[in-house]
């Protein structure tokens, strides 16, 4: 993926990211007096103009309701909506526009998939399993249909460098489990699972799989049929979308046994006191008016990742990592935490002495930004035994000069507490 040049690791492909960085218009912006060094693209990566600019022309020229109307707005409206469904998914190789339903985000996503699939077919005894790396949301939602169903939630563990072993998790399929979820990317700490074992594995045993796929889809390339999972959840903002949107990919034969999550406009065929009848996949798990301009804002995203090497975009990413973790490392009393063999664009940190808000805080002052905290995963915290960390994850934007820039700024926040 990248060759070494002194201390600094650099893509092998060509990658122009002075060229990309000009389609981003926050990125020509300073805070508190200095040019913006971003590096929270891991809770929400920025938008190129074109993004932008599609959800001002749908809002300014195309807004309206879909698939209800018979007017011009409308029948725009849906047009671009549905172009959106299929651009996603032809970017995941889903193989009909059926399994992918239009959603808030990951979250939403996967409640979805807890209620709708896993409530009516759970049975006292019967077992979720998730892995000790899950972002909360997918921890919680399961935890709670276990406790409405009388199943149990199993967890997978994971070691001292934040990895899953496959051989750990197939060791706790049973006969009594029935879902397999798990993230693709690990989101505190960067960690690639090896999600296509794990999903063989269990399908070889009859086991449902949910994937997570927030912290990758935009990062790793997916292509959910040669992944053979029969769920797996991504949001929008975390792939140069806006907010508020998102997509589930499910197998069509799954989503079509699944009851409606939630009643109302647009996910019926007919409604009457006696009774109703809902709308074919994927509208009846669209209830109500959706998030249009998102929906549009996402297919433009997409589009823009379409127009893009993206290998040569993968590349640069791994080497920004490579160059942060070096230039880190040299930093006396730092600790990077989740030292996985396979880690995507991200790392997670601790400075000793220095609490890791107090590092944010001090960071934001240079101008650069950086998650910190426990990142929606605090078992993950809890296993490493640190309440917080500080995370850079980063983005094909993102250059060398803004890693020597985010270890000057933690230099300076560990020597301000010498």
């Amino acid at each position: 993926m990248s060759e070494t040049t002194g201390a600094l690791r650099v893509p092998t492909r060509h990658f122009d990211v002075e060229a990309v960085r000009r389609e981003f218009p926050i990125l020509g912006r300073s805070v508190h007096g200095r040019p913006l060094v971003y590096l929270d693209n891991g809770a929400s990566s920025q938008s190129p103009a074109a993004v932008i600019a599609a959800v001002e022309d749908y809002m300014s020229t195309h807004h309206a309701n879909i698939h209800r109307g018979v007017h011009t707005l409308s029948q725009e409206a849906t047009a671009l909506y549905e172009e959106a469904r299929e651009r996603i998914r032809r970017f995941v190789n889903a193989a009909s526009r059926s399994e992918i339903v239009l959603l808030r985000g990951t979250t939403e996503a996967i409640n979805l998939i807890a209620q709708s699939y896993a409530r009516p077919m759970l049975r006292p005894g019967d077992e979720v399993l998730i892995t000790h790396l899950e972002h909360h949301a997918n921890i919680v939602p399961w935890q709670m249909v276990c406790a409405q169903t009388g199943a149990t939630l199993v967890v997978a563990p994971i070691d001292e460098r934040g990895e899953v072993h496959a051989e750990a998790v197939e060791a706790l399929m049973g006969p009594r489990t029935r879902i397999l979820a798990c993230a693709h990317v690990s989101n505190a700490l960067g960690t690639v699972l090896p999600v296509e074992r794990l999903v063989a594995s269990a399908r070889s045993r009859g086991i449902v799989t949910v994937v997570d796929g927030a912290q990758a889809v935009a990062h790793c390339g997916v292509d959910v049929r040669a992944l053979g999972c029969d769920f797996y959840a991504f949001s929008g903002h975390k792939m140069y979308g806006p907010t508020g949107i998102g997509a589930l990919y499910g197998r069509e034969e799954l989503l079509e046994r699944m009851p409606p999550w939630q009643g109302g406009g647009d996910m019926i065929l007919r409604v009457s006191f006696s009774g109703t009848t809902y709308a074919a996949l994927p509208g009846k798990f669209e209830a109500g008016t959706p998030n249009i301009s998102g929906a549009v804002g996402l297919g433009a995203a997409i589009a823009f990742l379409d127009s893009m090497d993206l290998d040569a975009a993968r590349s640069h990413e791994e080497a920004l990592r490579l160059h942060a973790e070096d230039t880190l490392g040299a930093i006396a009393g730092l600790r990077v935490i989740g030292t996985a063999r396979r880690k995507a664009g991200l790392v997670s940190f601790v400075v000793d002495g220095v609490h890791p808000h107090d590092i944010g805080t001090i960071l934001d002052q240079e101008g650069v930004a950086i998650r910190t905290g426990h990142h929606c995963a605090m078992p993950v915290m809890d296993h490493f035994k640190v309440p917080a960390t500080a995370r850079a994850s980063f983005a094909f934007y993102n250059t060398f000069a803004e890693i020597d820039r985010l270890a000057a700024a933690v230099e300076h926040a560990r020597r301000m507490f010498l």
